[in-house]
């Protein structure tokens, strides 16, 4: 099954947000509506202007008040904005009658970020996710948006399920979603043996995640480069904008001393992330509950990492993920002029991916944590064993040795999965 590629309008856009006045937020109005606007252009959409309504409660027919209605609607036609974006989620009823009321195109956040990632998946699993959590997203909202998605669509919020036209019958829906299931485990299945394969290399895994655009694939990209290993084609598509890739990579990396282990990448989490969204991708990211230790890339420039750091944690514990094997990596500390907020312990790095600070601490970090595959042993090999000591000083780590009267003394570390070939000469 394929999405459908369609030619993207140009949109000129007012954001509209609501302040819920005596409720909590996970983040502040000001920061949202600036992260709005940052996935507005990640979506390829010119912002014209951004206003919030301060309410205590939500409008069941129009979300916002009648008098900020009229005001959006003055202002989209002395701007000329054809779409209206609104922060929060929208039901179909509320966008048919703000569409009535301001005479232009209605879509909310979650339309928004689905659309981002219908642009940006580019594997077949990735674009299967995508479409299933838009089609989860417009059953609810059949009655209200029947009109619009019936027509051929083109442009921010119409983007996806496949076909010219969407149907609107709620059983061919529901049977399409079913389809898309059954695809999924399919996929499902093929990852499955893949991270047998994985496993069964024993090679440590160490996951990147945290929030979108903090910096996870120039990190990526980055430890790469300083592999031995290195080709350029390895390298993973990154950009300054949101959710600039979707896809799962995975690179195998080697340092000296034999530090092996597989570098994975995930999707980048954002606040508000529609639930549907991250069930549809929640297979994707369960890659991060099988590996050895995560690296949390935190944007440290960002005045809100806090905020980002608390978003990303929460859909970790979704699919419990073990606090015990995070580090902490807060990433862009060339962008800020005081990095004494930055918690300083053990289980905390502070980097810059893009100027290369302190990569050599996140390596010795990175080979603290997986170095718990290795096992530590003190050896006697005989001198006609000349071929083994080569081969020992091929995977050991930390290797000294001495010439003794009954052959070679070897203290070394070496891979959990090569100890049983040196077991028999091990210094009793």
């Amino acid at each position: 099954m394929q999405m459908e590629t369609i030619e993207i309008l140009h949109n000129r856009a007012i954001l509209v947000g609501m302040n819920h006045t005596g409720r909590h937020e996970e983040i502040d109005i000001e920061s949202s509506m600036v992260e709005l606007g940052e996935l507005a252009q990640a979506a390829g959409v010119e912002v014209l202007a951004t206003t919030v309504q301060n309410r205590s409660a939500v409008n069941v027919t129009l979300y916002i008040g009648k008098g900020k209605v009229e005001e959006i609607k003055d202002l989209c036609e002395a701007l000329e904005a054809n779409l209206v974006i609104f922060n929060d989620e929208l039901s179909g009823s509320q966008i048919r009658n703000l569409e009535e009321a301001i005479g232009v195109d209605v879509i909310d956040r979650t339309a928004l970020i689905l659309d981002i990632f219908a642009q940006r998946a580019t594997s077949r699993e990735a674009r299967l996710q995508v479409e299933l959590a838009q089609l989860k997203y417009r059953l609810p909202r059949l009655t209200g948006l029947g009109k619009k998605l019936s027509r051929l669509g083109a442009g921010i919020g119409t983007r996806g399920p496949g076909e010219t036209k969407l149907e609107t019958d709620r059983r061919h829906i529901l049977r399409k979603i079913d389809f898309i299931k059954e695809e999924l485990q399919e996929v499902k299945k093929i990852r499955e043996v893949q991270r047998a394969q994985r496993l069964k290399s024993e090679l440590p895994i160490v996951a990147l995640v945290g929030y979108t655009n903090a910096g996870k694939s120039t990190l990526m990209n980055v430890l790469l480069r300083n592999s031995q290993e290195y080709e350029a084609s390895r390298e993973v598509y990154a950009e300054d904008m949101l959710f600039a890739t979707l896809d799962v990579s995975l690179r195998k990396l080697a340092y000296p001393d034999n530090l092996n282990f597989l570098l994975t990448d995930t999707v980048g989490f954002v606040s508000k992330l529609p639930h549907n969204l991250v069930d549809a991708f929640k297979a994707t990211l369960e890659e991060v509950t099988y590996a050895d230790v995560l690296l949390h890339v935190i944007d440290a420039s960002n005045e809100d990492y806090h905020l980002q750091k608390e978003t990303t944690l929460k859909v970790l514990k979704e699919l419990k993920v073990d606090n015990n094997k995070i580090i902490d990596v807060y990433n862009k500390v060339d962008a800020i002029e005081d990095i004494n907020g930055i918690p300083k312990d053990e289980n905390t790095v502070a980097i810059s991916a893009l100027k290369g600070i302190n990569l050599d601490q996140l390596i010795e970090v990175i080979r603290r944590e997986v170095g718990a595959n290795l096992v530590e042993a003190e050896l006697v090999l005989p001198y006609n064993k000349g071929n083994i000591a080569s081969q020992l000083h091929e995977i050991a780590i930390d290797i000294t040795s001495e010439y003794q009267e009954n052959g070679i003394y070897f203290k070394v570390k070496i891979p959990a999965t090569e100890y049983p070939k040196y077991k028999e000469y091990e210094l009793n």
